[in-house]
């Protein structure tokens, strides 16, 4: 049984394991999407490299839906003439997008300074002349592509994908977690049955412990066996300790009727039990004359 159950513990660790990794798997982030997210990485760098700065880094990208934002780690000035070129270049060698909108963004205001559109059927570009002062700034750019929507959209299906394994995960590990818990009770709750089932066997008689179902008296680490008679007399006197048990009681519950000569032989079993007896002082049989007899526990 305790096979069975340990079995049934390593079985469940094991599924909640597995359940985590698939859930978590790395590779199942499209590999389009971090194609998307380095080449903007590098249209960042370009950025920065057009206006003189090749030691600043640029921060990780940031999605929303088909518009991703490009963050610096310092402020920069630019000329729209000489930044637009880096751009588009980088966009036509990735192949990310042939439609897209540029936006260059206040970081305090988050007003628009600088933006423009490319497209297949036209381009639209404004303020081409105008340079911008040092400041901080966002770069925003929005890819309008049919295709690239396609890759967001099974991106986000990915994504969700991804959110539902783990809610599956958590439902998975509540439920193993309840099933473990409920596993350990059972194996609790018998282990402790079994134990009050051990120790209500168990009588203590002094220094003496006596156990009817093994039918033995142990005294310290020495142990007496019992003949069956012997421990029926003794749980008998045991459970009327300090009271006097008539003759004819103990015949009739140790002995039943199996004849006259019992009577006679029953002195005979109690002197047994005071022999097995005599290594504690305060655990004594005594006679109560012409009534029966008593267990004495204590001085």
């Amino acid at each position: 049984m305790r096979s069975r159950i340990h079995l049934i513990l390593i079985i469940a660790i094991l599924m909640i394991i597995g359940h985590s990794i698939s859930a978590s798997d790395p590779h199942m982030v499209l590999k389009q999407e971090k194609h998307i997210e380095v080449s903007m990485r590098m249209i960042g760098h370009q950025v920065l490299l057009s206006a003189g700065d090749s030691t600043s880094v640029v921060l990780p990208v940031e999605r929303n839906g088909i518009q991703y934002k490009i963050r610096f780690g310092s402020e920069f000035g630019f000329d729209p003439e000489h930044v637009t070129p880096r751009i588009d270049s980088v966009m036509r060698a990735t192949g990310i997008s042939e439609n897209y909108i540029v936006e260059f963004v206040s970081c305090g205001s988050g007003e628009v300074v600088h933006s423009y559109e490319i497209g297949q059927d036209n381009d639209i570009l404004a303020c081409q002349g105008r340079a911008q002062a040092t400041s901080c700034y966002e770069l925003w750019i929005t890819l309008l592509d049919q295709e690239s929507s396609d890759v967001h959209f099974a991106a986000e299906q990915v994504q969700n994908k991804s959110e539902e394994a783990k809610m599956d995960s958590g439902l998975l590990f509540i439920l193993v977690a309840l099933i473990v818990i409920f596993i350990g009770l059972v194996i609790f709750l018998r282990n402790r049955k079994s134990s009050v089932s051990e120790h209500s066997d168990i009588v203590r008689l002094g220094e003496f412990k006596f156990n009817k179902k093994s039918m033995e008296l142990q005294f310290k680490d020495d142990k007496v066996e019992l003949t069956g008679k012997e421990a029926d007399l003794l749980d008998l006197l045991s459970t009327s300790a300090n009271i006097t048990v008539e003759r004819d009681d103990i015949l009739r519950k140790v002995w039943g009727d199996e004849g006259d000569y019992v009577g006679r032989t029953l002195d005979v079993f109690v002197s047994r039990l005071r022999k097995k007896l005599e290594l504690d002082a305060n655990v004594r049989i005594v006679n109560i004359r012409g009534v029966g007899y008593k267990l004495i526990l204590g001085s």
